[in-house]
């Protein structure tokens, strides 16, 4: 055996190792997780630096975005037994990756003013092909840039662009929107204004309707303005960034003059500052009947609240296409005033188990159900 040969042998064995050590020493630290009765929670891949968006692949592959580690990972459970087998980094030194959306066997990614594609990408896993730039129209402004999209029904692919500031009255109308483009990247279009900062959204099962969430500006106290989650009924309309914040509350410098019934309010107010990310309606077969169709959302957690909050799972009740409560489903990745993880996306798989991705812990879990 040649020396190149037994060096690799040992690199690979040394990270074996130090993916399993990370992996117990995050089991340990799912054990301060609070769920319902009947669920579950373990680490479903360890090793995933500065985990954020997430999408599946025809074939069962799960694609992670991150932001400042400028990489977009492959993790592969090969087995099916609920615990990836491998993470593979297919990309390296994007600019804050953090979305992903996966189409016709291209993996989409999203930087801060492209969209890329990568083609063919479940079959060259470990020789990546060259990325293929589908628009590079998108603004280059960092604050709030990073981007999550997907794929909507009507096969289109929706890009955010969020406000390039805390709260500021921007005239190119394309900060503070939801995008759209054909997936060869033309006839790129406004859906959505008035929306300061979405980083998930998702559509009703059975409407079609987007919802999505929004990140309420800072700076006006501790427990003002909510944070949102809305729904866009149709193409064209404005969701009150930066005239009014939550139902109610008109900002100090741009809301004098406008009244709330300009603009389209939130199907619910969320908290303050609790930085809501990536949502997903729950539409798989494993949890009870009465989470199907329902909301679930992560919680990133506040950055600069007195008491941190956040930092948790939430789920929106809905009734009749109406969000008409939230309560706490999952929480404990704060521990008496530290996080020690922040939930970031939510992707159901094919079983019907949930995953969530954490940024801080450079994790995946997976929340099952057992009666």
């Amino acid at each position: 055996m040649s020396i190149q040969s037994s060096l690799r042998i040992v690199v690979s064995i040394l990270l074996i190792m130090t993916a399993s050590i990370a992996c117990s020493s995050q089991q340990a630290r799912l054990a301060d997780i609070t769920l319902p009765p009947g669920f579950a929670i373990s680490v479903y891949a360890a090793n995933v630096p500065g985990a954020r968006s997430m999408t599946l692949g025809a074939n069962g592959t799960l694609f992670v975005g991150s932001r400042s580690e400028g990489k977009v990972y492959a993790v592969i459970d090969r087995t099916g037994d609920g615990t990836a087998d491998e993470v593979v980094t297919i990309a390296r030194g994007l600019r804050s990756p953090n979305g992903v959306a996966f189409r016709d066997g291209a993996l989409y990614v999203a930087e801060i003013n492209r969209v890329l594609r990568f083609d063919a990408i479940e079959t060259r896993l470990r020789n990546p092909p060259a990325a293929v730039v589908v628009n590079a129209s998108l603004p280059d402004k960092s604050h709030h840039g990073w981007k999550f999209i997907r794929f909507g029904p009507d096969g289109r692919l929706y890009v955010p662009v969020g406000a390039p500031c805390n709260v500021c009255d921007e005239k190119d109308p394309r900060f503070a929107s939801i995008m759209r483009m054909n997936p060869d990247g033309s006839k790129l279009e406004i859906f959505a204004r008035g929306v300061r900062n979405t980083v998930g959204f998702d559509w009703h099962p059975r409407t079609g309707e987007l919802w999505f969430t929004d990140n309420g500006r800072d700076w006006l106290g501790d427990n003002q303005p909510p944070d949102e989650l809305n729904r866009a009924t149709r193409p064209g309309l404005h969701f009150g960034f930066p005239y009014l914040h939550g139902r109610n509350i008109p900002d100090p410098e741009f809301g004098k003059n406008r009244h709330r019934d300009e603009f389209v309010l939130p199907e619910m107010e969320l908290g303050a500052h609790v930085a809501s990310l990536g949502m997903r309606f729950y539409t798989g077969a494993m949890f009870p009947d009465r989470y199907r169709d329902q909301i679930f959302i992560a919680e990133h957690g506040s950055w600069n609240r007195s008491d941190p909050s956040g930092y948790r799972i939430i789920l929106v009740r809905i009734r009749e296409n109406r969000a008409v409560s939230y309560e706490v489903f999952a929480q404990g990745w704060l521990d008496k005033g530290t996080a020690w993880g922040r939930p970031v996306d939510l992707q159901i798989m094919p079983d019907g188990s949930l995953l969530v991705s954490d940024d801080k812990a450079g994790a995946l879990y997976r929340i099952s159900y057992r009666p």
